[in-house]
Protein backbone atom coordinates (compact mmCIF):
# COMPACT_ATOMS: atom_id res chain seq x y z
CA UNK A 1 0.00 0.00 0.00
CA UNK A 2 1.58 3.40 -1.17
CA UNK A 3 0.69 6.51 1.51
CA UNK A 4 1.29 9.96 0.27
CA UNK A 5 3.30 12.83 1.89
CA UNK A 6 4.62 16.44 1.80
CA UNK A 7 8.46 16.59 1.30
CA UNK A 8 8.90 19.88 2.89
CA UNK A 9 9.29 20.06 6.59
CA UNK A 10 11.68 22.43 7.94
CA UNK A 11 9.79 25.79 8.66
CA UNK A 12 6.20 24.76 8.17
CA UNK A 13 3.65 25.74 10.79
CA UNK A 14 1.88 22.84 12.49
CA UNK A 15 -1.23 23.38 10.50
CA UNK A 16 0.82 22.82 7.34
CA UNK A 17 2.43 19.32 8.81
CA UNK A 18 -0.39 17.65 7.72
CA UNK A 19 -0.86 15.22 4.75
CA UNK A 20 -0.11 17.05 1.12
CA UNK A 21 -2.81 16.87 -1.53
CA UNK A 22 -2.29 14.15 -3.71
CA UNK A 23 -1.29 16.15 -6.66
CA UNK A 24 1.40 17.71 -4.72
CA UNK A 25 3.06 14.77 -3.14
CA UNK A 26 5.12 11.42 -4.11
CA UNK A 27 4.55 8.04 -3.06
CA UNK A 28 6.58 5.72 -1.27
CA UNK A 29 6.47 2.31 0.05
CA UNK A 30 8.46 2.64 2.90
CA UNK A 31 8.50 6.31 5.11
CA UNK A 32 11.00 7.19 7.52
CA UNK A 33 10.80 10.07 10.56
CA UNK A 34 13.88 10.85 11.22
CA UNK A 35 16.68 13.41 12.73
CA UNK A 36 19.29 12.03 11.20
CA UNK A 37 21.44 14.30 8.48
CA UNK A 38 21.29 12.97 4.97
CA UNK A 39 24.91 12.28 4.98
CA UNK A 40 23.89 9.38 7.13
CA UNK A 41 20.55 8.42 6.24
CA UNK A 42 20.50 9.28 2.31
CA UNK A 43 23.60 6.27 2.05
CA UNK A 44 21.46 3.66 4.40
CA UNK A 45 18.11 4.23 2.03
CA UNK A 46 20.28 4.01 -0.95
CA UNK A 47 22.13 0.94 0.41
CA UNK A 48 18.63 -0.92 1.76
CA UNK A 49 17.19 0.07 -1.95
CA UNK A 50 19.69 -1.47 -3.93
CA UNK A 51 19.22 -4.61 -1.81
CA UNK A 52 15.54 -4.71 -2.04
CA UNK A 53 14.63 -3.40 -5.23
CA UNK A 54 10.78 -4.20 -4.72
CA UNK A 55 10.42 -1.45 -1.92
CA UNK A 56 10.68 2.26 -2.14
CA UNK A 57 11.93 4.09 0.62
CA UNK A 58 11.40 7.76 1.39
CA UNK A 59 12.90 9.64 3.98
CA UNK A 60 11.92 13.23 5.86
CA UNK A 61 14.69 14.67 8.37
CA UNK A 62 13.89 17.18 10.58
CA UNK A 63 14.83 17.86 14.28
CA UNK A 64 13.26 15.49 16.68
CA UNK A 65 11.02 18.38 18.72
CA UNK A 66 9.34 18.96 15.11
CA UNK A 67 9.21 15.32 14.12
CA UNK A 68 7.21 15.13 17.11
CA UNK A 69 4.75 17.70 16.37
CA UNK A 70 4.27 16.43 13.06
CA UNK A 71 3.41 13.06 14.40
CA UNK A 72 0.91 14.57 16.75
CA UNK A 73 -0.67 16.26 13.97
CA UNK A 74 -0.98 13.38 12.08
CA UNK A 75 -2.55 11.55 15.11
CA UNK A 76 -5.10 13.88 15.07
CA UNK A 77 -5.75 13.36 11.76
CA UNK A 78 -6.30 10.06 12.07
CA UNK A 79 -3.01 8.27 10.56
CA UNK A 80 0.67 8.49 11.48
CA UNK A 81 2.25 8.31 7.56
CA UNK A 82 5.73 7.32 8.34
CA UNK A 83 6.53 3.76 9.00
CA UNK A 84 9.62 4.39 11.07
CA UNK A 85 10.89 6.49 13.69
CA UNK A 86 14.59 7.02 14.11
CA UNK A 87 15.72 9.88 16.84
CA UNK A 88 18.04 10.13 19.54
CA UNK A 89 15.30 11.34 22.00
CA UNK A 90 14.89 8.29 23.89
CA UNK A 91 12.27 9.82 26.03
CA UNK A 92 9.87 10.30 23.11
CA UNK A 93 10.57 6.83 22.55
CA UNK A 94 9.07 5.41 25.57
CA UNK A 95 6.48 7.97 25.68
CA UNK A 96 5.14 6.17 22.31
CA UNK A 97 5.13 3.19 23.72
CA UNK A 98 3.63 4.20 26.74
CA UNK A 99 0.75 4.96 24.60
CA UNK A 100 0.75 1.66 22.19
CA UNK A 101 1.85 3.60 19.21
CA UNK A 102 5.07 1.32 18.52
CA UNK A 103 5.03 -2.79 16.99
CA UNK A 104 7.17 -4.56 19.40
CA UNK A 105 9.55 -6.61 17.05
CA UNK A 106 13.24 -7.89 18.37
CA UNK A 107 15.34 -8.21 14.92
CA UNK A 108 17.17 -11.70 14.59
CA UNK A 109 20.55 -8.96 14.39
CA UNK A 110 19.41 -7.40 17.60
CA UNK A 111 21.79 -10.12 19.33
CA UNK A 112 24.80 -9.13 17.58
CA UNK A 113 24.76 -5.50 19.00
CA UNK A 114 25.65 -3.53 21.77
CA UNK A 115 22.22 -2.41 23.53
CA UNK A 116 22.82 0.54 26.56
CA UNK A 117 19.03 0.23 26.72
CA UNK A 118 17.34 -1.76 30.05
CA UNK A 119 14.29 -3.50 29.55
CA UNK A 120 14.86 -4.22 25.96
CA UNK A 121 11.55 -5.60 24.75
CA UNK A 122 12.07 -4.54 20.37
CA UNK A 123 9.72 -1.22 21.22
CA UNK A 124 12.47 0.26 19.84
CA UNK A 125 16.02 -0.82 18.78
CA UNK A 126 19.33 0.95 19.24
CA UNK A 127 20.89 1.85 16.09
CA UNK A 128 24.22 3.71 16.99
CA UNK A 129 25.64 5.36 19.59
CA UNK A 130 26.08 9.07 18.99
CA UNK A 131 28.62 10.99 20.86
CA UNK A 132 28.82 14.64 21.67
CA UNK A 133 31.65 16.40 22.79
CA UNK A 134 33.50 20.10 22.62
CA UNK A 135 33.23 20.94 19.00
CA UNK A 136 35.43 24.56 18.58
CA UNK A 137 36.98 26.61 15.98
CA UNK A 138 40.82 25.63 15.24
CA UNK A 139 41.65 29.36 14.04
CA UNK A 140 40.84 30.88 16.99
CA UNK A 141 41.12 27.50 19.95
CA UNK A 142 45.33 26.31 18.63
CA UNK A 143 44.53 24.04 21.69
CA UNK A 144 42.24 21.39 21.92
CA UNK A 145 40.17 21.59 25.36
CA UNK A 146 40.79 18.82 27.46
CA UNK A 147 38.66 18.90 30.44
CA UNK A 148 34.61 20.55 30.66
CA UNK A 149 36.34 22.90 32.79
CA UNK A 150 38.51 24.08 30.39
CA UNK A 151 35.44 26.17 28.46
CA UNK A 152 35.67 29.10 31.16
CA UNK A 153 39.44 29.34 31.11
CA UNK A 154 38.89 31.95 28.49
CA UNK A 155 36.71 34.63 29.38
CA UNK A 156 33.56 36.30 27.31
CA UNK A 157 33.99 33.37 25.07
CA UNK A 158 30.40 32.48 23.54
CA UNK A 159 29.94 28.47 23.49
CA UNK A 160 26.85 27.57 21.73
CA UNK A 161 24.24 24.75 22.70
CA UNK A 162 21.04 23.78 20.23
CA UNK A 163 17.65 24.15 22.15
CA UNK A 164 17.21 21.31 24.11
CA UNK A 165 13.55 21.61 23.11
CA UNK A 166 14.08 20.97 19.23
CA UNK A 167 17.11 18.81 19.81
CA UNK A 168 17.00 15.18 20.85
CA UNK A 169 20.90 14.70 21.16
CA UNK A 170 20.97 18.74 23.07
CA UNK A 171 18.18 17.54 25.55
CA UNK A 172 19.76 14.45 26.98
CA UNK A 173 23.39 16.21 27.21
CA UNK A 174 21.94 19.25 28.94
CA UNK A 175 20.27 16.24 31.06
CA UNK A 176 23.65 14.00 31.82
CA UNK A 177 25.68 17.31 32.25
CA UNK A 178 23.30 19.03 34.71
CA UNK A 179 23.47 15.61 36.53
CA UNK A 180 26.78 15.30 36.62
CA UNK A 181 28.11 18.74 36.99
CA UNK A 182 24.47 20.91 38.97
CA UNK A 183 23.10 23.47 36.91
CA UNK A 184 25.63 25.72 38.13
CA UNK A 185 27.72 24.45 34.79
CA UNK A 186 25.21 26.04 32.56
CA UNK A 187 24.93 29.28 34.55
CA UNK A 188 28.99 29.73 34.25
CA UNK A 189 28.69 29.41 30.70
CA UNK A 190 26.12 31.99 30.49
CA UNK A 191 28.36 34.44 32.45
CA UNK A 192 30.58 33.71 29.86
CA UNK A 193 28.95 34.55 26.80
CA UNK A 194 27.06 31.07 26.04
CA UNK A 195 24.03 31.19 23.78
CA UNK A 196 21.31 29.02 22.85
CA UNK A 197 21.05 28.08 19.24
CA UNK A 198 17.79 26.55 17.31
CA UNK A 199 19.45 23.36 16.38
CA UNK A 200 22.23 20.61 16.83
CA UNK A 201 23.55 21.57 12.78
CA UNK A 202 23.79 25.21 13.40
CA UNK A 203 25.16 25.90 16.57
CA UNK A 204 28.43 23.86 14.80
CA UNK A 205 27.90 26.06 11.43
CA UNK A 206 28.28 29.32 13.56
CA UNK A 207 31.08 27.69 14.86
CA UNK A 208 33.11 27.16 12.19
CA UNK A 209 32.45 30.99 11.28
CA UNK A 210 33.77 32.12 14.29
CA UNK A 211 30.67 33.23 15.73
CA UNK A 212 30.78 30.85 18.54
CA UNK A 213 34.26 29.88 20.01
CA UNK A 214 33.29 26.32 20.85
CA UNK A 215 29.79 24.27 21.15
CA UNK A 216 28.17 21.14 22.07
CA UNK A 217 28.15 19.11 19.15
CA UNK A 218 27.43 15.50 18.06
CA UNK A 219 30.01 13.31 16.07
CA UNK A 220 29.45 13.08 12.67
CA UNK A 221 27.73 16.36 11.82
CA UNK A 222 31.45 17.96 12.80
CA UNK A 223 33.47 15.47 10.94
CA UNK A 224 31.28 16.04 8.15
CA UNK A 225 31.74 19.66 8.07
CA UNK A 226 35.49 18.87 8.94
CA UNK A 227 35.57 16.79 6.36
CA UNK A 228 34.41 19.41 3.62
CA UNK A 229 37.51 22.35 4.94
CA UNK A 230 35.97 23.90 7.78
CA UNK A 231 38.21 24.79 10.78
CA UNK A 232 37.17 22.81 13.56
CA UNK A 233 38.63 20.53 16.01
CA UNK A 234 36.77 17.74 18.20
CA UNK A 235 37.39 17.10 21.59
CA UNK A 236 36.12 14.34 24.26
CA UNK A 237 36.58 15.44 28.14
CA UNK A 238 37.05 12.34 29.88
CA UNK A 239 33.12 12.09 31.00
CA UNK A 240 31.75 11.55 27.51
CA UNK A 241 27.99 12.23 26.36
CA UNK A 242 27.31 8.78 24.73
CA UNK A 243 23.24 8.91 23.35
CA UNK A 244 21.48 6.22 21.66
CA UNK A 245 19.29 6.68 18.58
CA UNK A 246 16.26 4.23 18.74
CA UNK A 247 14.64 3.42 15.63
CA UNK A 248 11.10 1.91 15.93
CA UNK A 249 8.01 0.89 13.87
CA UNK A 250 4.78 2.33 14.43
CA UNK A 251 2.15 0.00 15.13
CA UNK A 252 -0.73 -0.53 12.27
CA UNK A 253 1.83 0.54 9.91
CA UNK A 254 0.47 -0.79 6.50
CA UNK A 255 4.31 -2.10 5.06
CA UNK A 256 5.00 -3.61 8.29
CA UNK A 257 7.13 -6.80 6.85
CA UNK A 258 9.15 -3.63 4.71
CA UNK A 259 10.02 -1.84 8.33
CA UNK A 260 10.71 -5.50 9.51
CA UNK A 261 13.55 -5.48 6.77
CA UNK A 262 14.62 -2.39 7.65
CA UNK A 263 15.47 -2.23 10.86
CA UNK A 264 17.21 -5.70 10.24
CA UNK A 265 19.73 -4.07 7.51
CA UNK A 266 20.08 -1.06 10.27
CA UNK A 267 21.54 -3.72 12.54
CA UNK A 268 23.89 -5.51 9.93
CA UNK A 269 27.14 -4.98 9.68
CA UNK A 270 26.75 -3.28 5.81
CA UNK A 271 24.63 -1.10 7.54
CA UNK A 272 27.01 -0.36 10.14
CA UNK A 273 29.87 0.66 8.32
CA UNK A 274 27.84 3.49 7.28
CA UNK A 275 27.39 4.65 10.44
CA UNK A 276 31.02 4.28 11.58
CA UNK A 277 32.32 5.66 8.25
CA UNK A 278 29.60 8.85 9.12
CA UNK A 279 32.16 9.41 12.09
CA UNK A 280 29.63 7.84 14.68
CA UNK A 281 30.05 4.71 17.05
CA UNK A 282 27.96 1.72 15.50
CA UNK A 283 25.96 -0.67 17.67
CA UNK A 284 28.17 -3.64 16.29
CA UNK A 285 30.82 -4.26 18.03
CA UNK A 286 32.53 -5.62 15.01
CA UNK A 287 32.67 -2.41 13.05
CA UNK A 288 35.12 0.15 13.90
CA UNK A 289 35.09 3.61 13.04
CA UNK A 290 38.04 4.86 10.66
CA UNK A 291 41.24 6.60 12.98
CA UNK A 292 41.20 9.90 11.16
CA UNK A 293 37.78 10.70 13.28
CA UNK A 294 40.10 9.76 16.44
CA UNK A 295 36.68 8.56 18.20
CA UNK A 296 37.37 6.48 21.08
CA UNK A 297 36.01 2.92 20.48
CA UNK A 298 32.49 1.41 21.68
CA UNK A 299 34.15 -0.48 24.82
CA UNK A 300 36.16 3.13 25.88
CA UNK A 301 33.12 5.38 24.91
CA UNK A 302 30.51 3.39 27.21
CA UNK A 303 33.02 2.90 29.97
CA UNK A 304 33.67 6.84 30.18
CA UNK A 305 30.03 7.79 29.51
CA UNK A 306 28.17 10.03 31.74
CA UNK A 307 25.69 7.15 33.29
CA UNK A 308 21.93 8.17 31.84
CA UNK A 309 18.99 7.66 34.51
CA UNK A 310 16.21 6.72 32.08
CA UNK A 311 13.28 6.36 34.55
CA UNK A 312 14.74 10.22 35.73
CA UNK A 313 15.08 10.97 31.92
CA UNK A 314 11.90 9.94 31.21
CA UNK A 315 9.93 12.40 33.49
CA UNK A 316 12.61 15.35 33.44
CA UNK A 317 12.13 16.45 30.21
CA UNK A 318 9.96 19.47 30.52
CA UNK A 319 11.88 20.56 34.12
CA UNK A 320 15.36 20.19 32.05
CA UNK A 321 13.72 22.57 28.73
CA UNK A 322 12.36 24.86 31.43
CA UNK A 323 15.55 25.10 33.69
CA UNK A 324 17.67 25.47 30.89
CA UNK A 325 15.81 27.87 28.91
CA UNK A 326 15.57 30.15 32.01
CA UNK A 327 18.95 30.46 32.32
CA UNK A 328 19.68 31.02 28.85
CA UNK A 329 16.20 33.11 28.57
CA UNK A 330 18.56 35.73 30.85
CA UNK A 331 19.95 38.50 29.36
CA UNK A 332 23.31 38.57 32.07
Amino acid sequence: MKRRFTAALAGLALSALLVAPASQASAADLVIYTSMKEALIGPMTKAFMAKHPDIKVDHQSAGAGKLMAKIAAERQSGTILADILWTSEVPDFYALKREGLLEPYISPNAKDILNPLPDFDGSFTPIRLGTLGIVYNTRFMKKAPEKWSDLFEKKNSPFGIANPALSGTAFVSVFLLSEQFGWDFFKDLKKNKAKMGKGSGQVIDDTAKGDLLACLGVDYQTFSKIDKGAYLGMAYPPEMLVVPSPAAIFKNSPNLDAAKKFIDFMLTEECQKIVAENGTLPVHPGVKVPAKYNLPDQTEAMKRAIPIDYPKLITSKQATVDQFTEIFGKKK
